[in-house]
């Protein structure tokens, strides 16, 4: 039996799990699941090597349920996690795979929520814990956390534990725990602290690791654009509409951003909320809370806030900004394409970012395809396609006589007036008015309020937008923009700031001390063998109109 190609009715595995693995709608195991879950039924200690989206909690967690004893009152399993929300969602997902193996109890146990609550579940007496260190730790000095009896532990997202500095508690609580006991360790990474940790704690562990290949989940199609920043909220609007996204992870760098794009996307009329640890523990909940159950259709967040999310139906997720670890790109991008599904993921890349990008190629070995983004036209023809597919939905089902009764009367009344301006009309006419007005509904930009071309032409303050006579006609990338001037004059190349490539032209910002050098040298010079003519931009940013 290749360990690689097993499926969950070729484990030794009860027949409760397997029914509730059924029902979950698996049927193979993933690349991590199937080379740690043998061995961690055998009772070996594991360290597993898996990325987020990779199947890594069912590795341990269909184990851990297998050998717990629902006829024990002891804590059997303890899952140590970074997060709340990872903890939450291990919770759920080991939940799920113990359906029908009644008599497991399953506690999550963490910071923000009242620890009496938390005293009064554990004299339940449940047999897996699952915990943030500092919760963990908590309990254990109060007694009301005994875990003499313990048979398993694991350690989850382990790096990221260490990186958040949990070390000494992790030390701590791994003292607490009896000596013969199987210890199962998850991490991204393989850093040297981990490995310290290994080796003081795990006996002769097996180490697995799920190839970097399926890092990438095979499902994902993966685009980038070329945008300024100022452009990011509208193009970001546009991919949305003409996608028909339902449900969408954005992520950004920084807090202030996360705040900035929820904000804008609400006051466009998306159903947006905002993710990140400046937020209230009761807040994250609530949002966590509404995008599992779809009544936010766009969640806007931070690398570290997104821990932990595990929602089988996001369609897409965008990189607002460029993560600034290649990791964190595989991170993002596994929160979709889950459970068999296809999902899309898109890059916005502006200026000198396109090399971040080739980093981020490399690492993946992945194709990112380039798209220009949707112009107006295309998000007006999705709109309109939409409501069409609703009026025959509609026309199926009837009971349209009162909605007829409504049209004769308004054809009679309006065909009956010579003074109303307006000449013999038709009822499709009157179809063709409503679709348009329809349309507009929610889409307060027109055609009049600015050109595709012209998304976004704000200067960033003490630097100089120019003009250039070369576009993507001429197969022009950013970086040959930037090669050209470093060659040709003083300026430091990561001083260039936004390149707008359009069709036919392109914008690149330069600062202002070295605008006129960049002008002289520049003039009559060439990029990629064409000659180019370059000046400062009048174009004035064109009014948007909400």
């Amino acid at each position: 039996m290749n360990m690689e190609d097993l499926i969950f009715k070729e484990l030794s595995i009860s027949e409760e799990i397997q029914k509730a693995i059924t029902d979950m709608g698996f049927e193979e195991l993933t690349p991590i699941q199937s080379l740690a879950i043998p061995h961690i039924l055998k009772g070996k200690d594991v360290i597993g090597q898996a990325q987020t989206g990779t199947g890594k909690t069912c590795a341990f967690g269909i184990p851990a349920i297998e050998m717990a004893e629902r006829e024990s009152e002891d804590i059997q399993v303890l899952i140590i996690c970074p997060t709340r929300e990872l903890a939450i969602q291990i919770s759920e997902e080991l939940t799920h795979v113990s359906k029908f193996k009644k008599g497991i109890g399953i506690l999550p146990i963490y910071g923000g929520q009242p620890i009496n609550r938390q005293i009064f579940a554990l004299k339940k007496r449940p047999q897996i814990i699952i915990g943030t260190p500092g919760r963990i730790m908590d309990h254990i000095r109060r007694k009301t956390l005994k875990l003499g009896n313990l048979k398993m532990v694991v350690l989850d997202e382990a790096d990221e534990m260490l990186n958040m500095g949990f070390r000494e508690d992790i030390d701590t609580i791994l003292e607490k725990v009896p000596e013969e006991k199987q210890i199962i360790l998850f991490s991204a990474t393989m850093p040297q602290e981990i490995l310290e940790l290994t080796k003081k704690y795990q006996k002769d562990p097996v180490h697995v690791k799920a190839s970097h290949r399926e890092l990438t989940v095979p499902g994902i199609e993966q685009y980038y654009l070329e945008v300024s920043e100022s452009a990011k909220l509208e193009v970001l609007s546009r991919l949305i509409d003409t996608n028909d996204i339902n449900l969408a992870l954005v992520f950004c760098n920084t807090k202030k951003k996360v705040d900035e794009v929820a904000s804008s996307l609400q006051s466009r009329g998306y159903a947006a909320e905002a993710l990140h640890g400046d937020m209230r523990q009761e807040q994250r909940d609530k949002v966590m809370n509404k995008f599992r159950k779809g009544k936010i259709d766009i969640l806007v967040a931070t690398d570290v806030a997104a821990r932990g999310i595990d929602v089988d139906d996001v369609e897409a997720v965008f990189n607002y900004d460029l993560p600034n670890d290649e990791e964190y790109y595989v991170h993002r991008i596994g929160r979709t394409g889950r459970a068999g599904k296809t999902g899309k993921a898109f890059s916005f890349v502006v200026g000198r970012e396109i090399y971040k990008l080739k980093d981020i190629k490399r690492y993946t070995k992945s194709d990112i395809l380039f798209i220009r983004p949707p112009s107006l036209i295309d998000v007006e023809e999705k709109k309109t396609g939409l409501l069409l597919n609703k009026v025959r939905e509609t026309l199926k089902e009837g009971d349209l006589a009162k909605y007829t009764a409504y049209v004769n009367n308004f054809l009679e009344d309006v065909n009956s007036h010579d003074d109303n301006g307006i000449d013999y009309i038709t009822s499709i006419e009157i179809a063709a008015a409503l679709l348009k007005i329809l349309s507009a509904q929610g889409n307060p930009l027109s055609e009049s309020s600015f050109e595709t071309d012209d998304i976004d032409t704000v200067t960033e303050k003490g630097m100089v937008r120019l003009f250039i006579n070369i576009g993507r006609e001429n197969k022009i990338q950013p970086h040959h923009i930037v090669e050209s001037i470093v060659s040709n004059t003083s300026l430091p190349g990561k001083l260039i700031g936004a390149i707008d490539i359009f069709d036919k032209y392109t914008f690149v910002e330069v600062p202002a001390e070295y605008a006129p050098e960049v002008l002289k040298s520049m003039k009559n010079n060439t990029v990629r063998g064409k000659r180019i003519n370059i000046e400062k931009s009048s174009k004035k940013r064109i009014s948007r109109r909400r």
